[in-house]
Order: C-alpha cells, then sequence, then structure tokens
C-alpha cells in the first residue's frame, strides 16, 4: 500500500530542500523523522509537515497500518513557479532576483 503527500508553492529553493530530501530518502518514517530533528537546515520544517501528512494519509487509508513500517519510497522536489523581482542598482540600473518556489512530494509504503 502506497500513501502519498504533496505540499505545493513552498517558498524556497529546489536545490537546498533537495539536499536534504536526498539524506532521508528510503528510510523509515521515525528514524527520517529523527534525522530531521538533528539536521540543521531550515527546509526540515515543509519536509517533516509532508512526511508527518503522508503517514496521516497511510492511516486513513488503512487502519491497521504502523507507522514504524512505513517508509519513505519515493521522495522528490520539483521546481514551482518563480516570482521574479526587481533591486535597484547603481546608475539606475536594476537587477532581476528570482525567488523559486518548490513542489514537495512525498509517497510512502510499507
Amino acid at each position: 500500500m502506497e500513501a502519498k503527500a504533496v505540499a505545493r508553492f513552498v517558498r524556497m529553493s529546489p536545490r537546498k530542500v533537495r539536499l536534504v530530501a536526498d539524506e532521508i530518502r528510503g528510510y523509515a518514517v521515525g528514524e527520517a523523522l529523527d534525522i530531521l530533528k538533528f539536521t540543521n537546515k531550515r527546509a526540515i520544517e515543509p519536509l517533516t509537515k509532508v512526511i508527518l501528512s503522508a503517514s496521516a494519509n497511510a492511516s486513513v487509508l488503512n487502519d491497521k497500518v504502523d507507522s514504524n513500517q512505513l517508509f519513505i519510497k519515493k521522495i522528490y522536489v520539483d521546481e514551482g513557479p518563480i516570482m521574479k523581482r526587481f533591486r535597484p542598482r547603481a546608475r539606475g540600473r536594476a537587477a532581476r532576483i528570482r525567488k523559486r518556489l518548490s513542489h514537495i512530494t512525498v509517497v510512502l509504503s510499507d
């Protein structure tokens, strides 16, 4: 049985979120949450929420499922839309700032 959860439009660069997502791929849910607890990155907050959401989705699909038996089968971070902003620079010019968004997908399996 598989359970899926998606967080869309997370205001964080996909490149930075992938660094943390690659660390927990393949681990059991409890072990992955322990790893995230001791990781010093800003990306742990949305990743933790998505993993807990997928675990809750699994318990809704099957009442007998144990969250300790679930493991992260797939976790991937896709690029969302880019918000474009401008920063004033010298001599009346403007520099473009790209604020990147992420879509985080987690698939759990037992």
